[in-house]
């Protein structure tokens, strides 16, 4: 199989790129960052002064120093002899190649530094910098490490990190078998590499090693493989029968899963990751009354973490108690969104970055720009499409709401279960009245007690003028925001009390010092105080509501009118993940074609994709991975979770021989339908449904 080109990113001086990956091992908090190959090179040219350059790499074997020398080998031949230099034919020589790979459970970057000709030398260097021997220990750690990158970078975006390489981690059943046997050594470890952003304290079943495991699991199908390690792993430690389940689940044999459910919770009735699957279970089958209790139950058990009120939320919209949701999403715990660990380096000399001829597609531009392309300010301004971790998944379950009982509605709900600004300050004035009424009453009784005439009240007395100067600015305002909408069909949503201002509320101290007054804020005893991310996350969908409201009042009008409705490929882009960001399937379709019509677009390929995947249209689903493998390959990347994924599941719809056959009857080049049919004999060498033909 043909390997991905090697970019080549040069340095200004030689050695700064090992000397920033050094300086910056101390804030590593997670996985860490891709691997980093460094090579000196030199012409044959007497004269010529060295150049050092390097690119990163995911997906190969780091399971000793041998393994990772050989890489460095491999690349005298690949960029050695007779290289295009941009654009040039020229002969470098690699005198020097360092290999770092970092171990995420000693917080060391392991280093193989090879001289050629010449010697191979080892070490690791933590984070102060200082240089130590590695043993056969950290090397197993440090394989376990890499393959758990390569899942997780997977599917990256292909530009977010300058020169990766991005190869696949377990190429056979004997690889796997390898992994396997790692991850079993160091599963009780598993907490120290760190979990997903969602996720606030890892532990043993929510971790990278968990998730990595469970990814690979699921991409493959290789399901005995592993109902086979939580089945020994479940022996040391009960709890991990909710990871077991979760597989036994996705292989389709959920009578064992269930079995093992019941027997599990009633060893361990408040366990959260059992209660969890449970409860997703529940709703896979469409009973959501019994969901209910697992998610409930989940939360009493972790009340700390996300995942746990997402549930929850998720089950109160499908028994659709829009204010029981909104409540439950309301009391979601929010983390800040720490993102992978990501190179840093100094700025380049130069990028060298080459094409491999056998993934070229004519439709692909290399001269594109996506920098030149104009974009409207109200597309790109857009809070949404930059929302990660826990806030883009509350988001979802928001738009979710949105979508099944529109817009109106889901502020009437929103204003019912949470106290609004100005029926707070209406409420405020209402109960200061009450309070002074009651004063009053009290001197007038106190007065005509002692034989002396009560003195008449002066006219405003009970008034609050600056409060109802508050209201009424407030309202013109709001009512100055409703003329200049341009979407008077949008209704903007009205602000909701801040908590600060109600714990900050000089009158509540004042009405404590009262022991006879009338309740205060009765009407708002039932209602909760809006979290200030919640709020703003309304503001965010009301934003979004109004753009895409817009944009399809513009095109109904243009289409009437038989005008072409031009936009570039960008904002057409853009314009479908709005659409898809508020569950408009099809108008998101629309959008991404509009785009394909002008240039080649894998945001708006892997769109469609999703979409024939969803319509069972196998055909169609082909010809577009088909261009995704080779825009993949283009971008030096031979693996990627999500295309192995859907190569499974369509030759396990269709068999293999159906599937080789229709890639073979596309009119592409044949060197691109041998990169599609790279993942098929994966397929093949795993034993996946369908591959036997």
């Amino acid at each position: 199989m043909v390997q991905p080109a090697v970019p080549e990113v040069v340095e200004q001086d030689i050695y700064e790129s090992i000397e920033a990956r050094t300086e910056a091992l101390h804030g590593l908090r997670e996985l860490g960052p891709p691997d980093l190959v460094h090579l000196i090179k030199a012409q044959h040219k007497s004269g010529v002064k060295e150049i050092g350059t390097y690119h990163f790499v995911t997906g190969v074997d780091a399971s000793s120093s041998a393994a990772l020398a050989a890489y460095i080998n491999t690349l005298t031949y690949t960029i050695g002899e007779n290289q295009i230099w941009f654009g040039k034919p020229q002969s470098w020589r690699i005198t020097t190649g360092i290999y770092c790979c970092y171990n995420a459970f000693t917080r060391m970057d392991m280093r193989v530094k090879v001289t050629i000709p010449g010697s191979v030398k080892t070490y690791a260097v933590d984070e102060r910098g200082q240089e130590h021997a590695t043993t056969d220990q950290m090397w197993l750690e440090t394989y376990l490490c890499s393959v758990l990158r390569a899942l997780q970078y997977a599917d990256e975006p292909l530009n977010k990190i300058t020169g990766l390489r991005k190869f696949n981690p377990i190429t056979s059943t004997e690889v796997e078998h390898k992994f396997l046997d790692a991850a079993e050594r160091l599963f009780m470890k598993g907490w120290q590499l760190g979990s997903d952003p969602e996720v606030q304290v890892p532990n043993l079943l929510t971790n990278h090693l968990t998730t990595g495991l469970l990814k690979y699991i699921h991409t493959t199908g290789r399901f005995a493989s592993g109902i086979n390690l939580f089945e020994k792993l479940r022996t040391k430690e009960p709890e991990i029968a909710s990871l077991l389940a979760r597989v036994l689940i996705d292989a389709d044999e959920e009578v064992r899963a269930v079995q093992l459910l019941y027997d599990t919770v009633k060893l361990l009735p408040m366990e959260s990751s059992l209660l969890d699957v449970q409860a997703q279970f529940c709703m896979s089958k469409g009973r959501y009354d019994l969901a209910l209790e697992c998610a409930k139950r989940a939360v009493n058990s972790a009340p700390s973490e996300f995942t746990t009120w997402e549930r929850l939320a998720q089950v109160y919209l499908r028994l659709e108690e829009y204010e029981l949701a909104l409540l439950t999403l309301n009391s979601c715990p929010m983390f800040t969104y720490t993102d992978k660990d990501a190179p840093k380096m100094p700025s380049p000399a130069k990028i060298h970055l080459p094409v491999l001829p056998e993934s070229a597609l004519e439709e692909m531009n290399d001269d594109y720009d996506a920098r030149n392309e104009p974009v409207d300010a109200t597309l790109s301004k857009l809070q949404a499409q930059h929302l990660k971790g826990t806030f883009a998944r509350a988001y979802k379950i928001l738009t979710e709401i949105c979508k099944q009982v529109g817009w109106d509605a889901l502020l009437k709900y929103r204003s019912s279960v949470f106290v609004m600004e100005e029926e707070y300050r209406q409420e405020k004035r209402s109960s200061v009245i009450a309070i002074r009424d009651a004063d009053v009453s009290s001197v007038t009784s106190k007065k005509s007690t002692d034989g002396t005439p009560p003195t008449p009240k002066q006219n405003g007395e009970t008034s609050e003028p600056a409060e109802n100067g508050d209201s009424s600015t407030g309202e013109t305002a709001e009512g100055g925001d409703q003329v200049k909408d341009p979407s008077p069909v949008i209704e903007k949503p009205e602000e909701t009390v801040a908590p600060e201002e109600v714990k900050s509320g000089s009158d509540d101290n004042k009405a404590e010092e009262q022991p006879k007054q009338p309740e205060k804020y009765a009407r708002l005893q039932n209602k909760r105080l809006c979290e200030r991310w919640l709020d703003h996350l309304f503001m965010v969908l009301y934003e979004d509501l109004r753009v895409y409201t817009i944009w399809r009042a513009e095109f109904s009008q243009y289409k009437e009118q038989s005008i072409p409705y031009t936009k570039s490929a960008l904002e057409w882009e853009m314009f479908g993940t709005l659409a898809e960001r508020l569950h408009h399937q099809t108008e998101a379709i629309e959008a991404f074609n509009a785009a394909l019509k002008i240039r080649f677009s894998p945001r708006a390929l892997t769109g469609i994709l999703a979409d024939q995947e969803a319509r069972k249209d196998h055909r169609g689903a082909l010809n577009t991975i088909i261009k995704l493998t080779a825009w993949q390959y283009r971008w030096y990347s031979e693996f990627s979770t999500s295309l192995l994924y859907s190569i499974r599941k369509l030759i396990e719809d269709e068999g293999a021989v159906k599937v080789r056959s229709i890639v073979q009857a596309t009119n592409l080049p044949q060197s691109v339908l041998d990169l599609t049919h790279h993942y098929a004999q994966l397929c093949a060498a795993f034993r996946s449904s369908g591959s036997d033909g």
